[in-house]
């Protein structure tokens, strides 16, 4: 299949196409420069490839959860791409295929995914590996680390995702084991947008949604804002 995903949920950004049994990428860690970067990671990989997004099938993109601005700057995007092209979409769970990527590099069948929400919460879910895909073993949850780290028992799983080493209560459950994947990467999405297409489940441009998990946001306004 001919696939286009991108990701930009966390600190990372990144593209990944698939274009006749090839995959050319574009990753990189670029806090606050995603919306600057993301239009020419798309125009980089399919110049490489020799493509069009007329030459596609499917779209897919990392649907959160993640940084609120992060996670809206890959929805307008896809959703841009979408309407130019009436290609379908596929969200991704940012959680899922940062597991995916433990899943494709590691030996673990099962990997817990914890990735820092900030105001002392983690973004968490866990899955298990079923014929090379990551399933999700329950529903993505935001929670405290204190209560991510009492749904894992030490040492009887992989690990991803920043906030294992954030918090206390979750880096006491890692010891010293290494967290390997620390941001989702578009590359390991192909697969699980493949896999959704060729279920039927899929978006039009028109019904694309994030995902964020936290429903209400407390901040403090700027001066003059109230």
């Amino acid at each position: 299949m001919n696939i286009l995903a991108i990701d930009t949920a966390t600190e990372a950004c990144s593209v990944a196409l698939q274009f006749n049994d090839k995959i050319y990428t574009r990753y990189e860690v670029c806090p606050q420069q995603h919306s600057q970067k993301i239009l020419t990671m798309v125009d980089d990989v399919i110049k490489e490839a020799g493509a069009g997004i007329k030459n596609l099938q499917v779209l897919g993109f990392g649907r959160g959860p993640g940084s609120f601005t992060g996670v809206r700057i890959a929805t307008g995007i896809i959703q841009g791409l979408a309407l130019g092209s009436g290609l379908p979409v596929v969200g991704v769970s940012t959680l899922q295929a940062m597991a995916q990527q433990v899943f494709a590099s590691q030996p673990e069948n099962d990997v817990a995914v914890a990735i820092d929400a900030r105001m002392s919460e983690v973004y968490f879910a866990r899955y298990v590996r079923d014929n090379g895909i990551a399933v999700s073993q329950g529903e993505e949850q935001v929670l405290p680390p204190e209560d991510a780290a009492a749904m894992v028992s030490a040492s009887d799983c992989g690990y991803a995702g920043t906030g294992w080493q954030a918090y206390p209560a979750l880096t006491a459950i890692t010891g010293e084991t290494a967290v390997s994947v620390s941001y989702p990467y578009a590359r390991h999405m192909l697969p699980l947008v493949q896999q959704a297409f060729e279920a039927g489940d899929t978006m039009s441009a028109d019904s694309i949604t994030p995902v964020y998990l936290r429903d209400t946001v407390t901040w403090k306004k700027l001066p003059g804002r109230e």
